[in-house]
């Protein structure tokens, strides 16, 4: 990231807010809906890899653990879901592992067509208002399994994963279960990282964290307001907005070939 221009540094770091923004707000997407735009800007899944990583792993951890610190419920596992989060850690981990190696060893273009093209079913399911959903245990077992998966190759895969979660998780404890769930996904995609010697751009952790943490801090308020209002219209806003995006990108790509 170090030849960048100015104006590409200003659009990161506004991405950055609006990453930090979802992920508090709604418990996922900092990574799924914000590396569509960040690969307008820089083609490279790379080099923003292990900045959302790295931020995901700080606020995931930090959100759990305050809100833990504050729960009326310890004795019920305080606010996260930690059975059903173990059966979901059991069903991912090998299709993590598959995926982690895919995305080592897949070129940058072609991991950046899979992103946008991932990233366009969930926006359609968005603008439809028809989020993916599970009705059987073999379903449940095969959604979990693919967002292990894509999780393990461009940690987009949040809505599948969700789709299950949602279904088996008290809604209070949703958000904080994700959130260990996806420290524990991300840590591996980290360790993968330093092993193959990816570089993590520590150097852009100083100006980018301050970034997240705004959109962090007007997240968790989004949060609270959600759960108590209809987010349908914000939801296919952003299906729009996300397809659209995702189009350019896809077509981007596909003149740079």
């Amino acid at each position: 990231m170090t030849d960048l221009t100015l104006i590409q540094y200003v659009l990161i770091g506004l991405i950055f807010v609006w990453s930090g923004f979802v992920r508090s707000g709604l418990g996922f997407g900092g990574a799924v809906l914000s590396l569509p735009f960040l690969l307008l800007v820089h083609d490279d899944p790379l080099v923003f890899l292990p900045l959302i990583a790295a931020h995901l792993l700080l606020f995931s951890s930090l959100t759990v653990f305050l809100n833990n610190r504050t729960s009326t419920r310890p004795a019920e596992g305080g606010t996260v879901d930690w059975r059903y989060l173990g059966h979901m850690l059991a069903v991912m981990m090998v299709p993590k592992l598959i995926g982690v190696f895919g995305l080592l060893t897949l070129p940058a273009n072609v991991m950046s067509m899979i992103i946008f093209v991932i990233v366009s079913g969930y926006a359609v399911s968005y603008i439809l208002n028809r989020p993916f959903r599970s009705n059987s245990r073999a379903l449940d077992t095969l959604f979990l399994m693919l967002g292990g998966y894509i999780s393990g190759t461009s940690l987009i895969g949040a809505p599948l994963i969700i789709a299950v979660a949602a279904q088996h998780v008290a809604k209070d404890k949703l958000r904080d279960t994700l959130f260990v769930l996806w420290f524990v996904l991300v840590a591996i995609k980290m360790a993968a990282f330093i092993w193959v010697g990816v570089d993590l751009q520590l150097i852009h952790h100083l100006w980018l964290l301050p970034c997240v943490t705004v959109g962090h801090l007007i997240g968790l308020r989004f949060h609270n307001h959600m759960l108590a209002d209809d987010s349908g219209r914000f939801f296919r806003v952003l299906g729009l907005t996300l397809l659209t995006v995702s189009s350019i990108g896809l077509l981007k790509v596909l003149l740079d070939w």
